[in-house]
């Protein structure tokens, strides 16, 4: 016969859950033990705070693993790199990544990711108080979410939604890194599925930033430190090579000021430059024209032209220094042929370029001195001072022969202008045997020659953009008594070209057309209307054709050819071919509004001529 099992009595139920407790057996196999239900739900209990204290263990170790791992590092980088490897690993996220403070935009930038598969993502920046890392900044408590898009808690934006949506993240907890109250950023663990995080995660998280946030202070002291010793190594060799450069530059400027103490002037100081940097160097004046040149000199380029200050600036190779005086400029000190210069070398062209400038000031007042006079003079002569006799031999002494043919031009600079730069580029413009002089506002040139419109239009190409100048002529003139006269005349030209928009160029009264004969002081009305007229004149005269006759009647009858043929009492077909013949002598442009105005001047004044 068989026995019946034998049955488990409560005594034995309990003894049985203590062994499963004893053997630390899962929580699965605790509820599924047969006991007592208090007694179950008692060792319910202690097996969940034996887990709770079995995670808080293994947490406390992997900190204690990642504090002994991050002493070692003396990059920030890699501590950041470290720190989210270790909190995606110790929370079992999906991904891990921290941001760090910037002060200048008051925000945060991604710094580390690990596990992150999104470029955009990765470059993300949070805005204080935008995003969940955004609450956390703004904050400095951290937060926590299972399900990111439906969390209102803070404020959803589009860049930060996009860079999240792109990455599938759906749950994030973030923990804000702090040391001594200075926000330094925020330390992230995310997963791409709903996931309610423990508050065990959140403490864990928020202890992995804190050792994060002292490590990376310690590592960034530590950097500064070894920085600040490798400058200071720096700043001793360079001490050292400051001063055995300045010994140099020194010796260069004793050279430079023993030159000029012996009377020697720029040319001596740009080949005592090319001599002890061994290449060549170059003075350009205030008015652009090469000043001094050391032998083998090369191109300026224009791009230096313009510089300012007193520092060496460089451009492909060649060095460009401004020289100037009391905040003026007064020239520019080009080298070149040298390589790359040395700080020292650097010092010898700057104490070059304040020699070289103490020579240009005083040979610019002395210049200035010599110009006075030549202005006083072009003064006295257009403004008819003194007896003739007085104003002649002022003429002889300041190099104007009158007895010879010569031209009086005005030159008028822009309105913002130096009028002392058109004066230098005058002079240099309308060459020697020229008086060049300052009078009213305006430049005027007393220059040899007898056609006023050929100086007038070389004088304006030669000062060409640098010192653009638009300039009248008159002449040709001899003796003085017609200067004020002459004056008078392109002091109203010069205002003509400017008017007809003319600026920067030059001309005489008698090629403005009809704007020179008002403007002119005697209006020879017979040379403006053969100018205009000429070529149908002759035709005319020639073939006892009546060209004039019919362009006369042409406008008159409001450019109607059938009109104008009525008038003649000639056939249309007949003023058309007459026309064509017109066009043919005159140039296409004839009915153009400009030219035929001034055919219409012409033609009204010959009727003058004709009928006095």
């Amino acid at each position: 016969m068989t026995s019946e099992p034998e049955q488990q009595t409560p005594a034995g139920d309990v003894l049985a859950l203590l062994a499963l407790l004893a053997e630390d057996a899962p929580t699965a196999d605790v509820a599924a033990a047969p006991a007592p239900p208090e007694a179950r739900d008692l060792a319910l209990r202690v097996t969940a705070a034996r887990e709770v204290h079995q995670r808080r263990e293994a947490g406390l170790s992997a900190l204690l693993d990642t504090a002994r791992a991050l002493a070692s590092e003396n990059d920030p980088a890699q501590v950041l790199d470290a720190i989210v490897r270790r909190a995606r690993s110790l929370l079992r996220a999906d991904l891990a990544y921290l941001t760090l403070f910037d002060p200048e935009h008051q925000d945060t930038y991604m710094r580390a990711t690990d596990g992150s598969v999104s470029a955009r993502f990765q470059s993300v920046r949070l805005a204080l108080g935008a995003g969940l890392g955004g609450l956390v900044a703004s904050t400095y408590k951290p937060y926590w979410t299972a399900d990111y898009w439906s969390d209102n808690r803070f404020r959803h934006t589009a860049p930060i939604d996009g860079a999240v949506g792109e990455e599938g993240i759906v749950a994030i907890c973030g923990t804000p890194l702090v040391v001594d109250g200075t926000f330094m950023g925020v330390l992230f663990a995310a997963n791409r599925s709903p996931r309610p995080f423990a508050l065990e995660d959140v403490a864990l998280l928020g202890n992995l930033a804190t050792l994060a946030a002292v490590t990376l202070v310690q590592t960034r002291a530590l950097a500064d430190a070894e920085n600040a010793l490798k400058a200071l190594s720096q700043a001793h060799d360079t001490v050292q090579q400051y001063a055995a450069g300045v010994d140099k530059a020194a010796a260069a400027h004793d050279r430079f000021a023993s030159l000029v103490l012996e009377g020697g002037g720029v040319d001596d100081l740009t080949r005592a430059l090319a001599d002890l940097l061994g290449g060549w160097a170059v003075v350009v004046g205030e008015d652009g024209a090469v000043r001094s040149a050391s032998p083998r000199a090369g191109s300026v380029p224009d791009s230096l032209a313009d510089l300012d200050g007193g520092r060496l600036v460089e451009r492909d190779g060649v060095y460009g220094l401004a020289i100037a005086a009391a905040h003026e400029r007064l020239g520019t000190l080009f080298v070149g042929g040298v390589g790359e210069l040395d700080d020292s070398d650097r010092r010898t062209v700057e104490r070059a370029g304040v020699v070289t400038a103490l020579v240009l000031l005083f040979e610019r007042q002395a210049a200035d001195a010599r110009q006075s006079a030549r202005n006083r003079v072009v003064s006295e002569l257009v403004s008819a001072r003194g007896s003739e006799e007085d104003r002649l031999e002022l003429a002889r002494g300041a190099g104007v022969d009158p007895g010879a043919e010569y031209c009086l031009l005005v030159l008028r600079g822009e309105p913002a202008a130096s009028t002392r730069a058109l004066l230098l580029s005058a002079g240099s413009a309308v060459g020697e045997g020229a008086l060049v002089g300052a009078h009213d506002g305006d430049t005027i040139a007393l220059v040899p020659g007898s056609d006023p419109d050929a100086l007038a239009r070389t004088t304006a190409q030669r000062l060409g953009r640098r010192t653009a100048a638009t300039v009248a002529g008159v002449g040709p003139l001899t003796g003085v008594e017609g200067i004020p006269a002459a004056h008078e005349e392109a002091v109203r030209t010069v205002a003509a070209l400017v008017a007809l928009g003319h600026r920067g160029r030059g001309a005489a009264a008698t090629q403005l057309g009809f704007a020179g004969l008002i403007v002119g002081s005697a209006p020879d009305v017979e040379s403006y209307v053969r100018r205009e007229l000429g070529p149908l004149v002759d035709y005319d005269a020639k073939r006892g054709t009546d060209l004039v006759g019919t362009l006369a009647a042409f406008f008159e009858a409001g450019r109607s050819p059938l009109h104008a043929a009525g008038a003649l009492h000639v056939h249309v077909n007949t003023v058309a071919q007459r026309l064509e013949r017109v066009g043919a002598l005159l140039g296409e442009d004839w009915q153009e509004p400009e030219r035929s105005l001034e055919l219409q001047l012409a033609l009204r004044l010959t009727r003058l001529l004709d009928h006095p």
